[in-house]
Order: structure tokens, then C-alpha cells, then sequence
């Protein structure tokens, strides 16, 4: 919505992710959040207007509150949230055909990319001779292992022709680790590490706010931080 303030919602206002997105808006006179809500309801008062994206990095049941107001709304979804059930992943994929839903279990633009490489690796490797593991590490309170980011990489691998197995995503949980995920190719007599580092939450903050503007207007369906790339 080019030239146009996008009017957003943020469902888990209270949370880490959710304070950060609410304070990087501030710095962008093109976004506004008129809707604060966290699991005990809503956060201060709810401005009178249209809604154009709703943003929801919270929980399963956060998650279901923002698909109640995006089909009261028909604004656009944004789902930050990780380690969603299959049932809740099928609602997301049905209300696709009502609204516009990215579900991104990770909003850093430079992740996108280093799926787009992984992928790339993949294709030019190939599978005859070469074997690929994903290590992950984030912080001792996350609850998800392995981590959303780490599953959507294997599905870019595999998307380039290379298989990995479930027992080949390896899981750290230590310290205050933001977010680090490596890809690790082995073939014979050399080695490829493709890298990503989370060194501030901003970074997912920022990708959030971009795909919310991007995404405000678009078309019903079913969308991913590829397409915000592209």
C-alpha cells in the first residue's frame, strides 16, 4: 500500500518480540498500530478506523484470537508465532481463502536468503555423495525444538533435491542465544557451512513491519517472506 499509512494490529503486545515491533513503528510514519492485545485481552484503547494487518507473535491461543479479528476485519495475517498444532496450520491455510496470511516462523530478511542459498547449494550439489545436517541454537526458555526456522531450511533444502532426515536437525537450547542456525554440507574430502546470526531481535522486528506494509492489500492468500523478497 504504497503511499498509504497501514493501520496494524499486534497480538502479543506484551511479549519480548512484540515490544519491539510496537517500538521500531514509532521510527516509521507509515505504520501505526492501533490494536495492542496480549493473552489477557486488550492493551490500552483500540483506535476507530480501518484495519489493514494484524501481526501476531504470541501463542496457539493468540494465534486464534488474531484469525477471529482477521475474519471480522479482512485485514491481512501475519503469524510470527512458532510451534503452531497441524489443526491450527489448517485453519491458517483455510482462512487463506479469505484473506491474505504469511505465516513466517521467521521475519529476518537475511533468513530468506540463506534459504534461497541453501536451496541453491542443494541444487548444485546434488544428492550422490554429499549428506547435509542443520545445527540450530536459541535461548533455554524456547519451547520448540527444533526451532520453525530450522524446519522451513531443511524444506528449502529438500526443495533443491536433497533429503534431510528429521534426525538430522540438531537442536541447542543454551544461555541467551537469539538465533543462530547453520546448514552443513558434507561431501567427499570437503565441506560447505552456509551461516545465519541473530545478534538483536530488531532484525525480526524490522522483517515483521516490512512484510506488514507489504502485505496490507494484497489478495487472498497464501503468502511467505520469499515473496516479500522477491
Amino acid at each position: 500500500m504504497q503511499g498509504v499509512q497501514t493501520r496494524i494490529a499486534l497480538i502479543g503486545a506484551g511479549g519480548r518480540m512484540g515490544a519491539r515491533i510496537d517500538a521500531l513503528a514509532n521510527d516509521h510514519p507509515s505504520l501505526l498500530i492501533v490494536h495492542r492485545q496480549d493473552q489477557d485481552g486488550l492493551i490500552g484503547p483500540a483506535s476507530n478506523g480501518p484495519l489493514h494487518t494484524i501481526i501476531d507473535f504470541s501463542s496457539e491461543s493468540g494465534t486464534r484470537a488474531a484469525m477471529v479479528l482477521a475474519r471480522e476485519t479482512r485485514a491481512a495475517l501475519l503469524v510470527g508465532t512458532t510451534g503452531l498444532s497441524a489443526g491450527i496450520q489448517q485453519e491458517l491455510t483455510a482462512l487463506a481463502q479469505t484473506n491474505a496470511v504469511l505465516v513466517a516462523p521467521n521475519t529476518s530478511l537475511g533468513v530468506a536468503v540463506t534459504r534461497k542459498l541453501a536451496t541453491m547449494a542443494a541444487e548444485l550439489l546434488g544428492p550422490s555423495g554429499w549428506s547435509v545436517d542443520i545445527v540450530e541454537s536459541h535461548h533455554d526458555r524456547k519451547k520448540d525444538a527444533p526451532s520453525g526456522t530450522a524446519i522451513a531450511i531443511a524444506r528449502s533444502v529438500e526443495l533443491g533435491g536433497m533429503l534431510v532426515p528429521a534426525d538430522r536437525i540438531h537442536a541447542i537450547r543454551a544461555g541467551d542465544t537469539i538465533g543462530e542456525h547453520e546448514i552443513r554440507f558434507a561431501g567427499p574430502s570437503e565441506r560447505i557451512h552456509l551461516m545465519h546470526q541473530a545478534v538483536s531481535r530488531d532484525l525480526f522486528a524490522a522483517g515483521a513491519l516490512r512484510a506488514a506494509a507489504w502485505l496490507a492489500g494484497k489478495p487472498a492468500g497464501s503468502y511467505g517472506m520469499d515473496d516479500v523478497l522477491a
